[in-house]
């Protein structure tokens, strides 16, 4: 196999030169006084706030005598600079095709989720805990249009409304258990008097989308969907918050899997008191099914994601979980707990309850991200599961010190009949964000496209990607000795960064990687983002299409592309 190093620089060579980029200015900087962290450049975070005189009193308060100096990864100042910082919305824009051509089968929308804060908080406020906003570009015929929309949530609007941020931080507030109460007790008597509804929801819906019984939706696990729809002229506009018709109760995961033939989605929630987990599922036409409580989860685990197969859903039980308790025991909501030995549950697609599910132990595996899974058969006739995913071999510092975030591509092969469970590392390179064509998601298949984290990340902050990689996984077929699959890489250059890639197929019929991989990638000496379009048949992942956006793309989290025929269905 010929694999190329990802140390490959090839990148943007051979049209960065045409220099697209001009300087924009510092996007976050904070003055003398603890509390004024003002994100630039929207003017409307400078506006005086319509807090009522005792609120502000109780804010200060709060600042000056509960908090503690903030942590780096809680700090604005560290995690909201450079490109983390938010933006302002656009109306849909023309863009420039600066290189190359967009291909026809990218006709339909890109659209991308990520935290972009409307309001920056008096306190503690994690990278994570940013509002919404969606940024998408349409393409028709070669042509394209970029608008960028938050997601207009029940805590977004509410905080626009009285230009402030009112809602606690989900993750970075809950760090330190006498400001959180007095936060969250502020909160509690806005709810009280009347001024926010809480049973609207306080989610951010930040996290990523996905296209569900023919509608679109923005999702966050902390809360539920909310639906939206990309317009002809190509804007994205919210409509509602979704309940599936009062079926959905409280929130679902950020990452339902589609089963690109019948599609179903599956999909699960957790939450910090018992059942932590509970599984469920969608018909073909978005109507969703009966809970499916997993009680054999005896304590809280942050499952981010899940898998499926033809026959069975996957669930991972990791050591990373959020217990109301640890608040008070350690500080923070979210806690490692190095004793715990990782599982993998296995249910039924189908299943009605859990009395089927098959736990299967894995030490040291914690899975945030899921590439695909699969069923097969061994030698004796016995079902085996196997599992492609990269493993965060450094979970402890997840929310802390993202910085040192360290994952490792595995495949993990589950025998059914003698509960043998092999491990086979793929790469380990630290690769993250993995995606594969979504025709195969559920069944066999060969090529998993993944990002490629920067090797000197700044202190407690979000790691950049540098890069995207191809790994041929079906080369691993037959051995067990840890080997490099990496196949083909590109790198983005000199101080560029990119995020997690997306799959598009040139045909419905053609092979499985016949098609383009899709991102967003910023410079950071210029200031200026673009869309890149890349081969991923080709050996170096080529280059052939870069659109210039007309304002900067803030990095995100997930996203996905939908072709035009299903959003004129839509």
């Amino acid at each position: 196999m010929n694999t190329i190093p990802l140390s490959n620089s090839y990148a943007f060579s051979h049209y960065s030169q045409t220099k697209i980029f001009k300087s924009q200015p510092t996007f976050i900087t904070r003055n003398s006084q603890k509390d004024a962290i003002i994100a630039a450049p929207n003017k409307s975070r400078n506006l005086p706030s319509n807090l009522s005189l005792l609120e502000k009193i109780f804010n200060k308060a709060i600042i000056k005598f509960l908090d503690h100096p903030p942590h780096l990864s809680v700090d604005p100042c560290n995690t909201l600079t450079d490109n983390f910082a938010p933006v302002d919305e656009l109306s849909p824009t023309k863009c420039e095709v600066v290189y190359g051509s967009l291909p026809s089968c990218l006709d339909g929308v890109y659209i991308r989720n990520g935290p972009n804060p409307q309001f920056i908080s008096s306190g503690p406020q994690h990278y994570l805990d940013g509002d919404g906003m969606v940024h998408s570009i349409r393409i028709s015929k070669g042509c394209a249009t970029f608008c960028s929309r938050y997601i207009k949530t029940n805590k977004y609007l509410s905080e626009n409304q009285v230009r402030s941020s009112i809602v606690p931080n989900f993750i970075g507030g809950m760090k330190g258990l006498g400001p959180f109460v007095a936060r969250a007790a502020l909160f509690y008597a806005r709810i009280v008097l009347g001024k926010y509804d809480i049973r609207k929801g306080i989610g951010v819906a930040n996290t990523n989308l996905a296209f569900l019984g023919g509608s679109l939706y923005a999702l966050c696990e902390s809360d539920l969907p909310y639906a939206l729809k990309v317009e002809d002229n190509g804007d994205v506009i919210t409509l509602h918050q979704h309940d599936f018709k009062g079926k959905l109760f409280m929130n679902m995961t950020a990452h339902p899997k589609i089963d690109p033939k019948t599609k179903e989605a599956f999909a699960f929630r957790y939450w910090a008191t018992y059942p932590y987990i509970t599984y469920f599922r969608f018909d073909a036409n978005g109507n969703k099914q009966t809970d499916v409580p997993i009680f054999s989860m005896k304590e809280p685990s942050l499952t981010h994601d899940l898998a499926i197969t033809q026959k069975y859903a996957v669930i991972c039980d990791i050591q990373l979980g959020a217990h109301p308790m640890n608040l008070i025991r350690k500080g923070s909501l979210v806690s490692f707990d190095k004793m715990k030995v990782s599982r993998i549950g296995v249910l039924p697609r189908y299943a009605k309850d859990e009395s089927e599910i098959k736990w299967f132990e894995v030490p040291g595996l914690n899975i945030l991200h899921v590439a695909n899974a699969w069923d097969e058969t061994d030698e004796y006739g016995s079902e085996v599961l196997v599992l492609v995913a990269p493993n965060i071999l450094s979970i402890e510092h997840f929310i802390d010190r993202m910085d040192l975030i360290q994952a490792s591509m595995e495949k993990v092969t589950i025998h059914f009949g003698t509960g043998v469970v092999l491990r086979q590392t793929l790469s380990a390179a630290n690769m993250e964000f993995p995606v594969i064509n979504p025709a195969y998601l559920s069944k066999k298949n060969k090529f998993v496209y993944t990002t490629i984290f920067e090797k000197t990340p700044k202190k407690s902050r979000m790691i950049r990607t540098i890069g995207v990689a191809k790994l041929d996984i079906a080369a691993s077929e037959g051995t067990k000795e840890r080997h490099e699959y990496t196949m083909a890489s590109r790198m983005y250059g000199d101080n560029c960064f990119g995020g997690e890639p997306f799959f598009v197929a040139r045909d419905s019929s053609g092979e499985e990687d016949d098609g383009y991989l899709v991102s967003y990638v910023h410079d950071e000496n210029s200031g200026e983002s673009r869309f890149l379009v890349m081969d991923a048949r080709s050996p170096n992942l080529d280059v052939v299409a870069a659109v210039k956006l007309p304002q900067r793309v803030p990095y995100g989290l997930h996203g996905l592309f939908i072709k035009e025929k299903d959003l004129s269905a839509m």
